[in-house]
């Protein structure tokens, strides 16, 4: 445990080695953010996320390297990192963009390029854990969460309303039959305010569009309308 201690205690200090540790660890870091990203589909892939992640290592860096050979020199050490967090907005900005059906798209690649960012500089400041709990995290969300992500956007949503009260259970079966794939189906109050009438929120990841559903839904006995949410 003592050699351990030792030894991180050495690579934390400002010498040759460790710069190069240092620039190492955010080359690796961000070959591993842009390779779970480029995976996915993102505009910014794997050599941008490491030009990133190793900019903000280099800017830390050269802070150090200013502060130690110009030692006792007046100013803040960590201006030059902090314009990394404003300044890598104007690369990510270029990659949001707006659809043609006013969607906006790229958003969450700007936030990792932001992220990989603060990454390298955690890891040129010599802050190792840090740079490494923030890359885990992020490798987790790309690959995990963007799965998660993708599932629920695939959701479709219906409002079905019933006026046969007594062939509600039958009814629920067909609607289940008919959309086959993840149904999950709930009461709620009834939108038409006819009394006798029950309404249920129906969601499904099957993958035929709206109206095809909706149609067949329709054409259940017993099923009043059917509006897609």
């Amino acid at each position: 445990m003592e050699q351990i201690q030792a030894l991180y205690n050495y690579i934390g200090e400002f010498h040759l080695i460790s710069i190069v540790i240092r620039a190492f660890c955010a080359v690796i870091a961000g070959g591993i953010i842009g390779s779970e990203r480029g995976r996915h589909g993102s505009a910014a892939g794997f050599r941008t996320h490491i030009l990133v992640c190793l900019g903000g290592a280099m800017t830390a860096l050269i802070s150090l390297f200013a502060n130690t050979v110009y030692g006792g020199m007046e100013g803040d050490i960590l201006r030059m990192s902090a314009s990394v967090v404003s300044g890598i907005g104007f690369l990510g900005a270029g990659i949001i963009l707006v659809r043609n059906n006013n969607t906006i798209a790229g958003l969450t690649t700007a936030a990792g390029m932001w992220v990989t960012a603060t990454i390298g500089v955690a890891f040129g400041f010599g802050f190792y854990f840090g740079g490494l709990l923030a890359t885990v995290i992020c490798v987790v969300n790309a690959a995990l969460l963007t799965k998660l992500e993708h599932k629920r956007l695939r959701e479709k949503h219906f409002y079905v309303e019933i006026n046969n009260i007594d062939r509600i259970p039958d009814i629920l079966d067909q609607i289940e039959n008919v959309l086959k794939e993840d149904v999950f189906i709930g009461p709620v109050p009834a939108k038409s305010g006819i009394v006798g009438n029950v309404g249920f929120e129906v969601t499904t990841s099957n993958s035929n569009n709206y109206a095809e559903m909706r149609q067949a839904l329709n054409q259940i006995e017993g099923v009043c309308y059917v509006v897609s949410g």
